[in-house]
Formats: structure tokens, sequence, C-alpha cells
């Protein structure tokens, strides 16, 4: 059935009128049982977990199988157990028996097979193209059996949405049926999305009646703020010391990185099976990427950049279980910088700005995204840096159908930061060379290939994350710093976030990649606390 439409109330579009329009004497009130956010987080796919919704942030109408609380530690959701075999390949998961969707219907475990089986057909979830097959033997026991061992499987526990295998139709992702703590009201693509609680759910229902989702742009929802009747919203660091009437600014944790990654390979004409162009003459040289990362200066980054909202970077994980901690370059010291580029052979050439090696000039072009202005901030800061070690950078803004076709022979200015340490195979191991935006670089190691490979087989994350941490550094060789130097990591994101003084989020993750979404992690936890 398709959701009625919602008629906008008067007070909320006289609000919208008297802050987009004519601007506001005071701050409008807010009705505590019907609130308003604008954190961006629009699925161009739809609401469909299948096709990789839910990754970040709350499902909101979906029930998973685990999900991780604030401190991002394991709590069951629909699982009551779960197993692994002794190979490593199967997962046998009971679930609670109490569960129906917001339709009425009990959810069984033949539901979760099935989307598990269509996750894995899609294609659109790394993580489950490994499933080799998933069977409910009965009601409550699913049984999921992997092509090969890969512990970082059971990240998808915590992200895939279960939807009901009678209902999952063409356009789906429009009109989701879930049995998770919401159900969709109201969708008007591209200005905002209206739920309400889901009268089915098993867990503790939300106290809101209706929660609207605005998708304005970050401009019109801070001018909407300020007119009031806006409990929480985004907001760039550069806004974070003006809060609107009756809100606070907090500033959340994030492994949200932005960082330079380096072409690995030397240029030799090669070429991608679509003509896309593969290596670099001045960042295939090692001693060429360690020099950088020694002399950017990532506090001043921080500082200027991101106007304190932020930190230095120097891996893909920083602060996660499974990031070398060890793995930290003392950053700014141009003159060990200098060092390291004279030893290897690039020479200051007198007159020029750029140094030269077997006639090659040391100069680079950064690309990033050219609708980012935080990454071409960085890009042009990361150029000045440069300059007196003798590395000249060209800054180029490209469309991300550019960015692709010239990543592979060019420095790029990407994002990344996740939950999952699939995210460093994805990042470093060989078998990811060229495909997609991970590993574009064409890096490959095979001691950090084989520590991947033994961490996917690991029977637990613990003994995982040994393996991961080996693969950043292990006294010799990895992906990192102090081995390889893949890329120069520059900052860590805190997101900010404006909260009306009455709304109490409670604890907050460390966030991964995409300010805005990721905190509604919690948001079935959500409460007002003022009259």
């Amino acid at each position: 059935m398709k959701p009625s439409r919602p008629k906008l109330s008067i007070s909320f579009l006289a609000m919208l009128a008297c802050a987009l329009i004519m601007g506001c004497a005071r701050p409008a009130s807010i009705n505590h049982q019907r609130i308003v956010v604008a954190v961006g987080g629009e699925p161009a796919e739809g609401y469909d977990p299948v096709m990789g919704w839910g990754g970040s942030g709350s499902s909101l109408f979906f029930s998973t199988l685990l999900t991780r609380d604030a401190a991002l530690n394991t709590e069951p959701d629909l699982a009551r157990s779960w197993t692994l075999s002794d190979d490593r390949r199967t997962w046998t998961i009971v679930i609670r028996d109490d569960v129906r969707f917001s339709t009425g219907r009990k959810l069984t475990a033949h539901d979760v097979a099935y989307t598990f089986a269509q996750a894995a057909r899609a294609g659109g979830l790394a993580n489950v193209q490994n499933l080799e097959s998933a069977e409910a033997p009965d009601d409550v026991t699913v049984r999921l059996t992997l092509r090969s061992p890969r512990l970082t499987f059971v990240d998808t526990f915590y992200t895939l949405g279960i939807v009901p295998a009678d209902q999952y139709v063409p356009g789906f992702g429009r009109a989701p049926v879930g049995s998770g703590p919401f159900r969709l009201v109201h969708w008007d693509e591209g200005q905002q999305l209206i739920i309400e609680p889901n009268p089915l759910y098993y867990g503790e229902p939300s106290p809101f009646q209706r929660i609207t989702f605005l998708f304005s742009s970050e401009d019109a929802s801070y001018t909407a703020a300020q007119g009031g009747g806006i409990a929480l919203l985004s907001a760039s660091p550069a806004l974070a010391n003006r809060a609107p009437a009756q809100m606070h600014a907090i500033a959340v944790e994030s492994v949200d990185n932005r960082g330079l990654m380096f072409p690995m390979q030397p240029e030799k004409g090669r070429t991608t099976r679509d003509s896309a162009p593969i290596g670099n003459s001045v960042t295939s040289d090692r001693a060429v990427r360690a020099a950088i990362n020694m002399a950017i200066d990532r506090r001043t980054l921080v500082r200027t950049a991101l106007h304190g909202y932020g930190s230095p970077a120097y891996g893909p994980a920083d602060s996660l279980a499974w990031s070398n901690a060890e793995e930290r370059v003392e950053d700014n010291n141009m003159a060990a910088a200098k060092e390291i580029l004279t030893r290897a052979g690039w020479r200051e050439i007198p007159g020029h700005a750029a140094r030269r090696k077997n006639g090659v000039e040391a100069r680079i072009r950064i690309l990033y995204f050219a609708d980012d202005s935080l990454r071409q901030a960085l890009a042009l800061l990361v150029a000045e840096q440069l300059r007196p070690l003798g590395v000249v950078v060209d800054v180029e803004g490209r469309s991300r159908e550019d960015v692709r076709r010239l990543m592979h022979a060019n420095v790029v200015l990407f994002g990344f930061g996740s939950h999952s340490a699939s995210e460093i195979e994805a990042l470093f191991a060989s078998s990811s060379s060229g495909r997609g935006m991970a590993n574009a670089g064409y890096y490959a190691n095979p001691t950090v290939d084989g520590y991947i490979a033994s961490a996917q087989a690991s029977r637990t994350p613990e003994e995982a994350n040994a393996f991961w941490r080996r693969s950043q550094w292990d006294g010799a060789t990895g992906y990192g710093v102090h081995g390889d130097a893949t890329w120069a990591w520059l900052v860590n994101l805190q997101h900010v976030y404006f909260v009306h003084d009455c709304l109490d989020i409670g604890a907050t993750q460390i966030e991964p990649h995409g300010h805005g979404w990721p905190i509604t992690s919690g948001i079935a936890r959500w409460r007002w606390t003022c009259p």
C-alpha cells in the first residue's frame, strides 16, 4: 500500500516562510511531539537496505541482526545467538520469534535468508558478495555459508536491514516495509521525509509522534533553524560558534578522514580496460611519498581548513581497534623531509621551484571533487606547504567522472572512514586494485596481502585486529607511513551539529564517513526534556 500524502501543518509552513522569506523576530516554538531535523542523507536509490541503505546511522524502517551502542559494542537486535563454524565459513543465527513487520506479518528466518541472498545477488554490499548460500531450516534459524572465510562478513549483521520476502518488489526503496522503530509516511524526493513510530515495533517506542527530515542546502537549513522550529541540524565547522537561539553545538568525533591517495605504479604507458592511464613517475618513488608525509603540517590544516574541529590523521581508522597506534609521523619536519628527497636523488635546481631526478620534475597534480569546498581548501593548503620542499603541486577541481578517469595516474584528495575493518582490504589489498575508488593507486604488497588474508580467516575480531594492525606496520613493512607510505592522511573531521536545548540525543558514536546521517544512529532513543 502506498503511504498517504500528509499535509504540512500551517505552523510548519509559517516557520519556513518566516525563516526563508521575512526573517523572524523571535524563534518559533517547537511541537515537542513532532520535531523537524535537517541532517541530509537522502538516498538516490531509495530506502532499500539490499542496495546499501543503512550503512551508517539508523536504517529507520528496518531491523538488523545486531546493533552497536554508542561505544560501538555489540548488542543484539533480531539475533538471540550467533555462532561461527570451525572452518569459519558458516554463521548460524537464531532470531527472536516476536517480531512483526509494520504490515502485521510475522518476521521469520526465511525473510532473513531471503534478504542476505538478495543482497549477494545485487552486488551492492562488498561483504555479502562472498555469500555462497542462505538457508532457513526453520522459522527462527538462519544458516549463512560463505565461499571462503571472511570474518568481516559479520559487519553486515549491523547494517543489512531485513526486508519481507513477499513484498520486496521493484520500487521497494520508495515505499519500504520493515520491522524497525519507524514507518515511512511520506517522501517528497529532494524536499522532505516524514516518518512515524511503527506501532508494532518490539523495542521501546520513540516518544515522538512524527519526525520530519528536511532535504535542503546547509545554508537554507541554517536559516530555517534561526527562525526556530528545527530540533537538530548538521553544520559546517565555520558555523560552529553561531548556534541559533535555543540550540547548542556539539562536535562528534569521527573516523571521517581526508587524505592524499598516491599512485603507486611507475608511469609505463599502462592503461585500464577503459583506457584510463595508470602510473606516476613521481609518486611511485617511496621517498617522495615519505617526504610529503613528513612535510605536511596537519595541525595547521585542522586549525585552518576545519576551524579547529578535527584532528591530524595518520591512517584510515585512527582510534579504532584495528588501527596501529604506533603509526604516527613527525609532521611539519621540513628539514627531515628535504633530507629524504636529497638522499633519494631528488636534487634542487637553482632557479627552479621543483626538484628533479633523472630528468623527472617533482611536480604532481592533486585532484579533488569540484563541488567540495573543504577538499579544495585542504588541497590548496597542502600545495603551499609542499612548496618549500621542492615539490610543485597543481590543484584541480574535477567532476567525479573525471576523477574516476584520472585517479590511477594522479594524486587524489579522497575521504574514507568506516566502522568495518573491511575498508582496509578495499584500500590496500592487491585484489582491490582498480576496483572503484578504493585502491585506485594499484598498491600491491604480498606481505600486506598475507596479513589481510589472515585477518579474514581469524576466529574473532580481537584475533583479526592483530593482523589488521600488522598490515599497517609490522616493524619492517606495511601500507602505513613507516612502511610503503601509500597515502598522506591529513585530517579526521569532527562532525558539528546544532541540537535544540530540549532535545537529548544521548551518547554518540565515533562516526564514519559522511557528516549528517550518522547522528541518527541513536534516533530511537532521542528524548524531549522540556515540558
